[in-house]
């Protein structure tokens, strides 16, 4: 008995001791550092993180920053990720902080990050080794940006998704015998989040491995995909059948099938196909490991962020009839100027002023990357403030897009706006990031999206069917997949 009691005092006492210990490592750094930002640490070992990963409408700022921000300013602390963190919803601190990668400031996603995209990912090596990726994806991307093959590729691809809603529409209206006046077909309700990675992911596909829509690896290297886009933003917890472990063996087997696709073109006889992997290929200075995952990357880059702009572009111009109709007539006088089946080019893709207004404005109130997570590499004065060291920092892009001062009526989708402004990045717009680390294929999503949208506007009428829209988690996502209901225009022979 007496041992019983012993063994029960000590096991209370070490739990004891690690409470204590659990308190005292949460809010010590609140008491080292009495200089820095105004703010609360929550309770020990969540944090505020939960509050600040609530959902919420993608074109707001969520109840989190609206409350912080209005108790605190605009720069804050809080204790975020299960680390002391300094939010920043500043224009000017957020600038200086991305313009100040690896002197002061650096790359620091949470580790389960790491363990799915590999340590050779180009999102989280750091110093001599990004800048390294970085430089080889810049000249990928500025060498293919406006290549007539890529452009083609870009159009059949559309005209192949676009083309089977025609289908299906004309086989509605065989079906039920409805349609609607003056539409040329019938109606459908198709997703259009889904449609739009179709497209997103054989456009990239193409780019970097040459496979076509139609290839078998194709599909098989999309079915691995969507199961790590699903752990990449699920609960990092490594048991089987777990989304996040699934990811981690989904990567697995897509670096499994990237390196036989390599082994492939090495091979004496293998022609080349004048893609990413080639010029990969060509490189030696990259590893096997760091060409499996720069061919990863691009990927993820080429299909997440790509299809989700041209989804936001759908959704609020689905909002705005006036805005539709200025788009349209844009691409009605491009496409009066050419034959009939005669493809777009990079002189047309010029001509497309209001659609890069409308995707700007996509863009700004769409947010698709909310934040970026930093750490500072020594305490850093800026202005008022201080930075301890150590410290995560997390400059916050939505509320300088969503900030009235800066945009008027910032949650209206205006893309007059845009009229006579920079379609570039700057310290009010930083919808790809900026600095060292500025999203190297930006300018890539954007001629995708505009020339899918050429071939929407010019072939269908529709409406968003029911309500949806897009919510930040804090990644974006339509709930809903944004349910469209389209009809075909029909067009004069």
């Amino acid at each position: 008995m007496m041992a019983g009691e012993l063994a029960l005092a000590a096991l209370a006492t070490i739990l004891l001791a690690w409470l204590l210990a659990l308190v005292l490592s949460h809010f010590l750094p609140l008491l080292l550092n009495p200089k820095a930002p105004r703010g609360t640490f929550g309770w020990p070992l969540v944090g505020e993180t939960l509050r600040f990963l609530t959902p919420h409408a993608s074109n707001t700022l969520g109840g989190f920053l609206e409350d912080h921000c209005a108790r605190y300013g605009r720069v804050f602390k809080s204790h975020l990720f299960c680390t002391p963190t300094v939010v920043s919803c500043d224009q000017d601190l957020n600038h200086f902080i991305l313009q100040n990668e690896e002197r002061l400031f650096q790359c620091s996603y949470p580790r389960p990050i790491h363990g799915i995209l590999g340590k050779s990912s180009m999102l989280v090596v750091l110093g001599e080794d990004h800048k390294r990726l970085r430089n080889l994806a810049l000249a990928l991307v500025t060498s293919t940006k406006l290549k007539p093959s890529y452009l083609g590729d870009i159009e059949k691809i559309a005209l192949h998704v676009v083309g089977s809603w025609r289908q299906a529409a004309e086989g509605s209206k065989d079906g039920s015998g409805g349609g609607g006046g003056g539409g040329g077909g019938g109606r459908v309700v198709v997703g259009f989040c889904e449609e739009a990675r179709k497209f997103a992911f054989s456009v990239i596909v193409k780019q970097v491995l040459g496979l076509s829509p139609e290839d078998p690896v194709t599909a098989r290297i999309l079915e691995d995909f969507l199961a790590f886009m699903k752990g990449l933003i699920s609960f990092p917890l490594y048991i089987p059948g777990t989304p996040y472990a699934k990811a981690v063996q989904a990567r697995e087997r897509i670096s499994s099938t990237v390196k036989d696709i390599i082994e492939e073109r090495r091979s004496p006889g293998s022609c080349k196909k004048g893609d990413f992997l080639d010029v990969l290929l060509s490189t030696n200075e990259l590893s096997d490991e760091e060409k499996v995952s720069f061919v990863l990357d691009s990927l993820l880059g080429g299909y997440e962020t790509t299809s989700l702009l041209i989804s936001m572009v759908v959704y609020f111009l689905g909002q705005s009839a006036e805005d539709l109709g200025l788009v349209k007539r844009e691409h009605d006088s491009i496409r009066s100027n050419k034959g009939k089946e005669e493809s777009l080019t990079s002189e047309d893709y010029k001509k497309m002023e209001y659609t890069q207004h409308v995707i700007n404005e996509a863009l700004r109130c769409g947010n698709i990357v909310k934040f970026v997570h930093r750490k500072a590499l020594k305490d850093v004065r800026y202005k008022e403030y201080l930075i301890p060291s150590g410290w995560k920092v997390l400059p916050v892009f939505s509320a300088v897009h969503l900030n009235p001062s800066l945009h008027g009526n910032p949650q209206h989708f205006q893309p007059c706006r845009w009229e006579g402004s920079s379609q570039g990045t700057s310290k009010r717009f930083t919808p790809f990031g900026g600095g060292p680390r500025l999203c190297p294929g930006s300018e890539l999503a954007k001629v995708e999206a505009a020339f899918f949208l050429h071939h929407l506007v010019l072939n269908y009428r529709w409406r968003i069917d029911g309500d949806d829209i897009p919510m930040a988690y804090p990644y974006v996502e339509f709930q809903r997949g944004l349910p469209i209901e389209i009809e075909p225009i029909c067009h004069e022979s």
